[in-house]
């Protein structure tokens, strides 16, 4: 099924191109019991040498049990380096996330830039343990480091206008195998309410588990938002544009009726394809069964945000 200009319909990706989560577990279950070294075969070993951040503890997720540093940096949507799990870890090693900086546009005082540097040091880096829920049924618990989103829209300084804002990701076809395929509308564009992007839970991660973000992680910065579906979560953040209007982000322009604006954790409204009330943790196992999704992914703090709306409709 094609669309236009021959680029595929996403929401027909062929099952040789998706690693699935039982394969992935197999492989894993493979090298720990050969004697093999997981990390060195799932993704480069200059991984376990990135560098360390400065960052202080939060309360935010103690309670979790984390998923492994190998499971979280090998098993990835990032279709810029490809539509396979295991892609991204492995066509990613080229792309150079430094320096960086950060173009802010719209409805702002003053358009500007911001370096990675410049950003850092808006806010103090925080570890957020957070439950991370894929569209795709599968999840994890991801120990964050970052800082509220709200830092960076208080030194934008947007206008009474700015009622959205769009998060447009780096797009480089030479160093980004992925995006030499139109499987999607490059380059990636989401969005969020402007009250969504202050709510305290919302960061702008740089890094996980102490270390910098790697590349296939959405270096060197990318929007967590941990009550909505992962595909929300815009990686190598390039461009911030404050809007007034409704970003038409790119899952949705590729599939509307299968990805909505919001993508609230909602486990009463199923994904065409995939059933959303419940979800399996990467990494507990081939056996480990399936658990109960919780609405906004657990975060009820959010509920308020959207009070009086149709989370059906609004999905």
């Amino acid at each position: 099924m094609l669309l236009d200009n021959n680029r595929r319909n996403p929401s027909v990706i062929l099952p040789s191109e998706i690693t699935p989560q039982e394969m992935f577990e197999q492989r894993r279950q493979l090298l720990k019991v050969a004697g093999v070294a997981a990390t060195s075969v799932l993704f480069p070993t200059h991984l376990q040498a990135a560098p360390t951040l400065d960052f202080q503890k939060t309360n935010y997720g103690k309670e979790e049990k984390l998923t492994s540093f190998e499971d979280v940096t090998g098993y990835n949507n990032y279709y810029e380096f490809g539509t396979g799990k295991e892609d991204p870890a492995r066509e990613s090693t080229l792309f150079k996330p430094s320096p960086w900086a950060i173009k802010i546009e719209g409805a702002v005082k003053q358009a500007k830039t911001i370096s990675l540097e410049q950003l850092m040091k808006l806010a103090p880096l925080e570890e957020r343990i957070y439950r991370m829920r894929c569209v795709e049924g599968w999840s994890m618990v991801i120990p964050w480091l970052g800082l509220p989103l709200k830092a960076l829209i208080d030194w934008a300084q947007p206008t009474g206008n700015a009622k959205y804002i769009e998060f447009v990701s780096y797009n480089d076809p030479r160093h980004m195998p992925g995006a030499r395929i139109p499987v999607l509308d490059w380059p990636y564009i989401e969005g969020l309410r402007i009250d969504e992007a202050m709510q305290p839970l919302t960061i702008l991660a740089v890094g996980l588990y102490g270390k910098v973000l790697p590349n296939q992680n959405g270096a060197p910065v990318r929007l967590v938002v941990p009550w909505k579906y992962g595909f929300k979560g815009a990686k190598a953040i390039s461009t911030i544009r404050f809007v007034e209007h409704m970003p038409n982000t790119t899952w949705m322009k590729a599939s509307p009726r299968e990805y909505g604006f919001y993508a609230n954790v909602n486990p009463s409204v199923d994904h065409p394809r995939w059933t959303q009330s419940s979800e399996k943790r990467i990494g507990a196992g081939l056996f480990a069964g399936r658990i109960k999704t919780r609405m906004f992914n657990g975060y009820d703090e959010v509920g308020q945000l959207y009070a009086g709306m149709d989370l059906k409709k609004y999905f």
